[in-house]
């Protein structure tokens, strides 16, 4: 029987074997550029190529420059580092502890005693890729899966499992290894063409193809300070017993879900009394800046800072970089034609320095307010002159551009870079992106302030993610101090208002495969009470309820 696909790749209808895999019909359809893809779409779904077609559908071939076509790479990649390691080394296993340096640093458990070199590992991986074997897709009762689990050590997926509730699981063998990546795999392992593996301080560092350049990795850039943030977090978890997403659902069953909650913001507030303490310390700051990706939470955070500097008898002075746009008329242009506000061109650089100078000699400015109707900065009327206890507090996107303060002297100034460093996994072989902590969060906020859709900030997420590429990233090494604004237990308190906004992403839009993905991570997560999340915290800057106004 004969059933009717329209393939998004070349905008044709074929006519294809009912039952037949993805990669059965692109090697029909499109022979010649086979051999680049690694994964597929069936109606805005991703999906393995292995995967059969049953009725008419739209469908769309992928390699690694896309960012779902990357994610498959990365997980089969994973796989098969997994299972060299198990052939390598008895007892030991593979932790995906954080995304570091353009690759991800891999921690190697159990291992005390054991020589573990990324050359022999390199070895056993090239064996298992040379040999192309195949990843076999299994789906059996919970309780039998669970079992294989124990059987096989891998505790983090028995408690995965065990907390969610499954009658039925699926996993994947390969060469009778079992695992599973809650994704979709490349068809074998011959679909790995590319990859780095170095020892890396005391694990392992994998790197990845460029998804612009696929035929070259990824540099590998110096992160020791947001990896020290890293394993910092995971030294606390491994106190409270809470890594994964199976430990937080079964703690929380147990009837502990405010203990979380409690420490977890406990912890928060420490870190920023600790900030604040070491900013007073320094007795030549005059200044704070405070820089991260969007959703990062900045904004909360500079809020209790300033309460945290206050109880150290100092006065924050916030100065909000809205403020100093040049002329609309003079803003720079995008590639589209567009004002570009997220240039710090788009500031008046020289107006900012000439203040901040000022102030810090002890004299007098009045302030500027940008009046974003007419797009011409006026006067405000707001008079600041500095006290010996003031200290400025800038926060923006641009606060940690060594180009936005070049006038003033390092001695005054402070450099704080926040984001949510997502620390809990959804088991050993799996993190959870920060990417898609922070994603998550903003489609919470945006539906509850903003008036947009899921999909709608779905859609403008990778402009916003290119944004932070080019303007925050580069000089997020560069500063005082980094905090994590993540919270172990958010991820579960978001899915309730979570859920019902993804679900509402038409099947029909692109982003619905952004959607569906998210779901799928949130299955693994049990809800929880957010009654007991105190009103300062940094997650109700999306979820709502804060003693702060925004």
């Amino acid at each position: 029987m004969k059933i009717t696909i329209r393939c998004v790749n070349d905008g044709k209808s074929y006519e294809v074997n009912e039952g037949a895999s993805l990669l059965e019909i692109g090697q029909q359809i499109m022979p010649d550029k086979m051999s680049e893809m690694v994964v597929g779409k069936v109606n805005n779904r991703v999906t393995g190529l292995t995967a059969r077609v049953y009725g008419n559908s739209d469908i769309e071939f992928s390699g690694i420059t896309s960012p779902y076509g990357i994610r498959t790479y990365t997980r089969t990649l994973l796989f098969v580092l997994s299972k060299a390691v198990s052939n390598l080394y008895k007892g030991v296993s593979v932790s995906v502890e954080a995304p570091i340096s353009n690759g991800y640093y891999i921690c190697l458990r159990h291992a005390e005693g054991k020589i573990i070199d990324a050359a022999d590992i390199r070895r056993e991986m090239d064996t298992l890729i040379g040999c192309d074997l195949p990843f076999v897709q299994q789906r059996k009762p919970a309780d039998e899966v669970i079992a294989m689990y124990e059987r096989a050590g891998m505790t983090s997926k028995v408690k995965l499992l065990r907390s969610t509730g499954r009658l039925y699981s699926t996993y994947y063998t390969l060469d009778g290894y079992p695992d599973n990546y809650y994704g979709a795999l490349c068809p074998s392992t011959g679909y790995i063409k590319l990859y780095g593996l170095e020892n890396y301080y005391d694990g392992l560092l994998l790197r990845l193809p460029d998804p612009v350049e696929p035929d070259k990795l990824k540099p590998a850039i110096k992160q020791e300070k947001m990896l020290e943030v890293f394993k910092e977090h995971h030294r606390l978890q491994e106190l409270g017993r809470v890594r994964t997403i199976g430990d937080l659902n079964e703690i929380c069953a147990q009837g502990y879900t405010n203990v979380v909650i409690n420490v977890a913001e406990a912890w928060q507030e420490r870190r920023i009394c600790h900030i604040a303490e070491d900013i007073v310390s320094k007795r030549t700051i005059k200044m704070a800046l405070i820089a991260g990706p969007s959703s990062s939470g900045k904004t909360t955070f500079s809020k209790r800072l300033s309460v945290q500097l206050m109880t150290c008898g100092f006065r924050p002075v916030p100065i909000s970089l809205d403020d100093y746009f040049v002329p609309r008329e003079q803003t720079p242009r995008d590639e589209k034609g567009d004002y570009d506000y997220e240039t710090i061109d788009a500031l008046n650089l020289p107006l900012l320095a000439e203040q901040l100078q000022k102030l810090f000699a002890g004299e007098e400015v009045e302030l500027p307010r940008y009046d974003f109707v007419s797009g011409e900065s006026v006067p405000s009327g707001n008079h600041l002159k500095l006290n010996p206890n003031d200290i400025v507090v800038i926060e923006g996107i641009h606060a940690l551009n060594p180009r936005l303060t070049e006038a003033i002297d390092d001695i005054y100034k402070y450099k704080i870079y926040v984001s949510a460093l997502t620390t809990i996994q959804l088991d050993n072989h799996n993190y959870i992106s920060p990417s898609d902590n922070r994603l998550m969060r903003r489609i919470v906020r945006d539906a509850q302030f903003r008036g947009s859709s899921a999909t709608d900030t779905i859609r403008r997420w990778p402009s916003v993610r290119a944004g932070e590429r080019k303007w925050i990233f580069p000089f997020q090494e560069n500063v005082d101090v980094m905090f994590n604004s993540a919270l172990i237990y958010e991820l579960a308190g978001l899915k309730s208002q979570l859920v019902p906004l993804l679900e509402l992403v038409p099947e029909s839009e692109p982003e619905y495969y952004e959607a569906f993905r998210l779901l799928k991570l949130l299955r693994y997560i049990n809800p929880i009470n957010i009654l007991g999340t105190p009103q300062p915290s940094l997650l109700r800057e999306f979820l709502g309820g804060s003693t702060f106004k925004y």
